[in-house]
């Protein structure tokens, strides 16, 4: 028999790391090669992860709750030694030891698919001050676009595994106005040290961060798509009264209630309405459901005719697909739309349709299907949620006529349908106006004013709303 390493997989492109939630196998139980072991939550989705060798798990090294790094050993799994090389003994797999001072002077960037990745990342190196260990890329992200020195961070106390500074810990330090650590230097970064009494380090409420002054140059906005799961525990539960419940937000509520705050305090946004005559699509879609339904056995929403309205608009407005990083605007060749999507936990999860403008609405009404079907059933893949462009949030299904959706950062602007009503209007004829009954709906559209001026963000959404009212009635599905 063999010993092989498990190690955590890459799941996107954009995971460093993931959060161990449940074992599906003890040790002492026999896999098979691709059976489920483990389930793992990421900042983008949770999802359960396979041996790769068929055996027995022999040892388990991370527990559950325990944050690990793409690329570390999870497991140990006994299988046939030609199955897989052998792991090496601690003994022979542990370098010679190394002078103390020989401590890396600048911490350790895991580059992916790095066997040092998994070391550097579980390394303990004990004590409040800690040189040379692990930052992730999104906390490296954090300390630049807030001005906070390298050498600062090895003063920082750490929640994660072995001491590790995780997102929530940056922006706790960051909005606790980036007081002087307990050993620190005399100043951190180009701030004074701050009094003994304000020297000891006091995380804040999570989700609640307190304003900061600017960085003196523009700074890139941390991508809250990136964003590790907030720790739990941090501040003691408030008491409450005998006419009251305490309900703890769940490891979703809390990243989306972190992103939400993160967006509003990034982008400046702003919000145009216009309000569209969709009778034609309305029509369209009675005349089409039912056979649709018997033949691809999936329903015709109005989803997929917004989606395509969307994409079009946004070849005619490219400006709107885009991204800031620092005083750079990056324009995006793709157009990959997100659709929010209603849990039943009563979450919201944004799949993202690729390539949207070059789909047909049969390609788009099945992709959504799939992606809405899969998100409630939590069977969707880190891959289904990256890349998104710009958002569309269906306001309507909840039975209300507008509303004003927050950006999904890093995007710049997110569309928001209402409900489709009946109501008087006028009607423009050849022999004179008549007063007859269509169906109307409202466009909420938000947008990040540091980049879309009303102007952009007002016309897009009347283009929108343009190609939803021209809609042809002979459209084939």
């Amino acid at each position: 028999m063999a010993r092989v390493e498990m190690t955590m997989p890459k799941m996107g492109e954009s995971i460093m790391e993931g959060t161990v939630l449940k074992w599906l196998k003890q040790v002492g139980d026999a896999i098979e090669q691709d059976e489920s072991v483990l389930e793992v939550a990421t900042d983008k989705v949770d999802t359960e992860v396979p041996a790769i060798y068929a055996g027995t798990l022999a040892e388990i090294l991370v527990q559950e709750g325990q944050v690990v790094a793409v690329g570390a050993p999870i497991a140990i799994i006994e299988t046939e030694a030609s199955a897989a090389t052998a792991v090496a003994p601690a003994a022979e797999a542990a370098p010679a030891a190394a002078p103390a001072a020989e401590t890396p002077a600048v911490p350790y960037l895991a580059e992916e698919g790095d066997p040092q990745a998994a070391q550097q990342a579980t390394a303990t190196t004990g004590g409040s001050y800690m040189p040379g260990r692990f930052l992730s890329p999104l906390v490296l992200s954090i300390a630049r676009e807030e001005g906070i020195p390298v050498a600062d961070l090895d003063y920082l106390p750490g929640t994660g595994s072995e001491g590790r500074i995780t997102k929530k810990d940056i922006l706790d330090y960051v909005a606790n106005g980036k007081k002087a650590l307990q050993g620190a230097p005399a100043t951190v970064g180009d701030q004074p040290k701050e009094t003994p009494a304000q020297a000891s380090y006091a995380p804040v409420n999570e989700g609640t961060p307190k304003p900061t002054a600017a960085p003196s140059a523009p700074a890139a906005a941390p991508n809250p798509q990136a964003a590790a799961p907030a720790a739990t525990g941090s501040k003691p539960a408030p008491s409450v009264s005998g006419g009251q419940e305490l309900i703890e937000m769940d490891r979703m509520r809390k990243m989306i209630a972190q992103r939400m705050v993160d967006s509003k305090r990034i982008s400046p946004h702003v919000t145009s309405f216009v309000e569209a005559d969709v009778t034609e699509i309305v029509n369209w879609r009675n005349k089409h459901k039912d056979g649709y339904k018997k033949r691809e056995g999936e329903n015709l929403t109005f989803t997929p005719i917004f989606i395509q309205a969307v994409a079009r608009a946004i070849q005619d407005f490219p400006m709107i697909n885009v991204s800031i990083d620092g005083d750079y605007i990056i324009k995006k060749r793709d157009i990959n739309i997100g659709v929010a999507v209603a849990l039943p936990s009563g979450n919201l999860i944004v799949p993202v349709i690729k390539n949207a403008d070059q789909l047909n609405l049969n390609g788009l009404s099945k992709k959504v299907n799939d992606l809405a079907t899969r998100a409630r059933a939590g069977k969707l893949k880190s891959e289904d949620l990256e890349g998104g462009t710009y958002t569309l949030s269906n306001v309507g299904s909840f039975g209300n006529v507008m509303g004003t959706p927050i950006i999904m950062q890093p995007q710049v602007a997110i569309l928001a349908v209402g409900a489709i009503k009946k109501k008087p209007a006028v009607i423009e004829t050849a022999q004179g106006d008549l007063i007859g009954i269509r169906h109307f709906m409202f466009l909420s559209h938000s947008y990040d004013h540091r980049v879309v001026d009303g102007s952009l963000g007002g016309m897009f959404v009347r283009k929108v709303a343009d190609y939803l009212e021209q809609f042809d009635p002979n459209t084939a599905i």
